[in-house]
């Protein structure tokens, strides 16, 4: 009954279908292991937030990258902010609205600088009016910050004086009078608090992605393909037991 299976028009069905389960099958075990990455970078943030702050020397060096293992971990330094050579990061989002990041060297008096981006400031009213950025003291103070790694270099046309594009720690430092850390800090907190301040940066939110959602569908395209193979050899081989007696019986009435 299933000797059509053998056809050169079958045989091309099956491995066709065989082809995209196993495509299929694949793209669910990449959404699985993407759902792994997330979890474990879920548990890192959870870890670095809630541990307490070290010393930017424990974790940073000059000339040295944050170490993946270290991201979101928060480290406690003082200093004075070096307002003069302050800088606005273009084009960043915080709630649906597209503003500056105040990033802004912090000097210790023992130690490298820390770049920390102080929070976001909304744009000014055309593009070439600057933003309002809130005034900094020139008392030292004491900042607890996030850290986070280097970006990559930015391509495309150069930013306005004063801005950038995006918060590439060695471009940066090599503009700077002095030694500067590898990473750069989110601020947290500062004593004495500020009397004005840039809006804070929220923490990190833990999410889990669609990853798991995408693996189960990805695995209900592969058993669709296979099925369906099995659902029309089913139906070609009823059709063909229904033909076989019509043949015979038209063949006797011959």
């Amino acid at each position: 009954m299933y000797r059509f299976l053998l056809t050169r028009r079958w045989l091309g069905l099956i491995a066709a279908a065989c082809a995209v389960a196993a495509a299929c099958v694949a793209l669910g075990f990449w959404q699985l292991d993407r759902y792994g990455q997330r979890q474990a970078r879920n548990d890192l943030i959870e870890a670095n937030l809630s541990a307490p702050p070290a010393a930017p020397g424990d974790l940073l060096g000059v000339d040295r990258a944050l170490a993946p293992s270290a991201q979101w971990r928060r480290v406690e330094v003082s200093g004075r902010y070096d307002e003069g050579r302050q800088l606005l990061v273009r084009n960043r989002p915080l709630e649906g609205a597209i503003g500056y990041y105040v990033l802004t060297p912090l000097v210790t008096a023992g130690g490298p600088a820390l770049l920390v981006n102080r929070g976001w400031v909304a744009p000014g009213e055309t593009a070439r009016t600057p933003p309002d950025v809130p005034p900094l003291s020139d008392e030292e103070v004491t900042v607890i910050a996030r850290l986070r790694p280097s970006e990559p270099p930015a391509g495309g046309d150069e930013a306005p004086s004063g801005q950038v594009r995006r918060i590439d720690v060695p471009a940066i430092a090599a503009t700077l009078p002095y030694d500067v850390y590898g990473g750069y800090g989110e601020a947290v907190a500062e004593d004495p608090a500020p009397a004005e301040a840039p809006t804070a940066l929220p923490d990190p939110e833990p999410s889990s992605g669609p990853h798991l959602a995408y693996m189960l569908q990805w695995w209900v395209f592969a058993a669709i393909a296979l099925g369906g193979v099995v659902v029309l050899a089913r139906r070609e081989a009823a059709e063909s037991a229904t033909e076989g007696p019509v043949r015979h019986k038209a063949a006797a009435t011959r």
